[in-house]
């Protein structure tokens, strides 16, 4: 039987937001920082999700948001 996980979309300012599950999480370097990337496949009509380790700061990621 496959893993399910639900999460709760929710509304924050004019954007939906959702939460990431802990499950998901166990492989990676939580020391680290990483980008979630969802990625939808429409030939087979399925969602995946991948992490990219963040390596280097673009100077747009150093600029303080105020």
């Amino acid at each position: 039987m496959p893993t399910e996980f639900r999460r709760k979309l929710y509304k924050r300012g004019s954007s939906y937001e959702t939460t990431v599950p802990m499950p998901l999480l166990f492989a990676i370097d939580k020391k680290k920082k990483y980008n979630v990337v969802f990625i939808f496949d429409s030939d087979n009509n399925k969602w995946y999700t991948k992490f990219e380790e963040i390596k280097n700061k673009t100077i747009s990621d150093k600029i303080k948001r105020g």
